[in-house]
């Protein structure tokens, strides 16, 4: 194993390494367990790969750390919660994303089979007659019908509402059925599918609701059959952005990933969820202290100064090309400067960080958010980064993206990079 990692104790020793340079490793590449159902209940973005979290405890245990609450600060839809409690550890985790962090708890939950079948049962019983009004602002209302045909709207309003109508809101089995409901959103309505922008497809006849949502919950079920809690281990999840969050108690371990600079805007994505579920009047709003959104304040030429040198670089390199980018990776790099910081400091005095992390490009400028964030971690005092190289072999074939959003192999798209950085911090 250490042969696969680059190791730095220094930020200058971090400035004169090439990352690009590393070699692959076999061992945070490659996996043999297939991924369980219940990390495949919900749609997302850049999902976390579960085999991650497994082999990060691996490498703990081999360097003698005793890993009893493990964190992942950007949880998103919860793959390290579920690893973390199957393998009876305490987790703490947030995501500043509520549609996130309302799949992340609903995966990390037991549910009792019987009941999940009568409150099932009870909910299709109830669609018939339920109530066509949906409790949302005006703004919501417009926005959602932009997307779906009018009769499709009514549906899923009278869907809503026997979801709530049949289980108490006090209760995590509303949270189960309102997961299935939010990932039947897309199927219903006019999205392009597969398309990480907001597009309408015109050829698309949108998906029945009841169908589309029978269906939903019977592969929910079929998950959770294949996989039972027995553990009694603690879990905490919250909606919160982790630099405005006083940490309970200290961590043995963190395991992440970031979001990326100019890839995802996760409130644009995930805007008929929000709306739909009463999360925000105008998905914009959620756009407001999400890291790596481009939509921010600035004051650019007072906190410029603040980069690190790699930060700096790369933004400067990026500021004749798009003014409004350079901003906005300006900003991002200044926030993981302060995440690298956060995460010194709630660890314990043994405790490892993490982070999986790749990089971007835009009008031909690296973006390099690993080396930037190696940097950070080391000038944060950590005492070392172990820096290892993984595969992403579902990009080599398909390494572009065109211009709704959709992997590519044609080069007239965006370059995607097909691989990605595993750099590990000790404190």
């Amino acid at each position: 194993m250490p042969s696969e990692y680059l190791e730095l104790r220094s930020a200058r020793e971090s400035l004169r390494a090439g990352l690009a340079q590393v070699k692959e490793s076999p061992f945070w590449s490659k996996h043999s367990d297939p991924e369980l159902k219940i990390h495949r209940i919900h749609a997302y973005p850049a999902k976390f790969p579960a085999f991650i979290t497994s082999k990060a405890l691996a490498f703990a245990k081999s360097k003698g750390v005793r890993v009893k609450t493990i964190g992942d600060i950007f949880c998103g839809c919860g793959t390290v919660a579920f690893e973390a409690r199957r393998n009876g550890i305490d987790f703490w985790g947030c995501d500043i994303n509520p549609v996130a962090t309302l799949i992340a708890s609903v995966k990390s939950n037991s549910y009792d089979q019987s009941r999940l079948d009568y409150y099932f049962r009870g909910i299709i019983r109830a669609f018939p007659s339920a109530s066509t009004n949906v409790d949302l602002s005006e703004t919501a209302i417009d926005r959602l019908s932009y997307w779906y045909p009018k009769n499709r709207f009514r549906d899923l309003a009278k869907l809503l509402n026997a979801i709530k109508k049949s289980i108490s809101p006090r209760s995590h089995y509303q949270q189960f059925f309102l997961c299935a409901f939010s990932n039947i959103l897309k199927p219903t309505s006019r999205w392009l599918t597969k398309s990480i922008k907001p597009q309408v497809d015109p050829n698309k006849i949108p998906a029945d609701v009841k169908h589309a949502f029978s269906n939903q919950v019977e592969n929910m079920i079929h998950a959770w059959k294949q996989f039972e809690f027995d553990a009694k281990n603690e879990t905490t999840i919250l909606t919160a952005n982790i630099l405005d969050l006083a940490i309970p108690r200290k961590l043995d371990m963190i395991v992440t990933s970031p979001p990326y600079v100019t890839s995802y805007e996760y409130a644009d994505l995930h805007q008929l969820s929000s709306l739909w579920l009463g999360f925000a009047s105008d998905y914009r709003d959620l756009r407001q202290g999400s890291i790596g959104s481009t939509q921010h304040n600035l004051d650019f030429n007072r906190e410029i100064k603040r980069l690190n040198k790699t930060g700096s670089q790369v933004v400067f390199s990026l500021f004749d090309r798009d003014q409004r980018i350079a901003r906005s990776t300006a900003k991002y790099f200044l926030d993981m400067q302060a995440v690298a910081s956060r995460c010194f400091h709630i660890l314990k005095p043994t405790g490892l960080a993490l982070f999986v992390i790749g990089n971007t490009e835009y009008k031909g400028v690296r973006i390099d958010n690993a080396a930037h964030l190696t940097e950070s971690l080391l000038m944060s005092g950590f005492s070392r980064v172990r820096v290892a190289k993984r595969r992403l072999s579902g990009k080599i074939l398909t390494p572009y993206r065109d211009s709704v959003g959709q992997f590519s192999g044609r080069s007239t798209g965006r370059h995607v990079y097909a691989e990605e950085f595993v750099l590990i911090a000790n404190k």
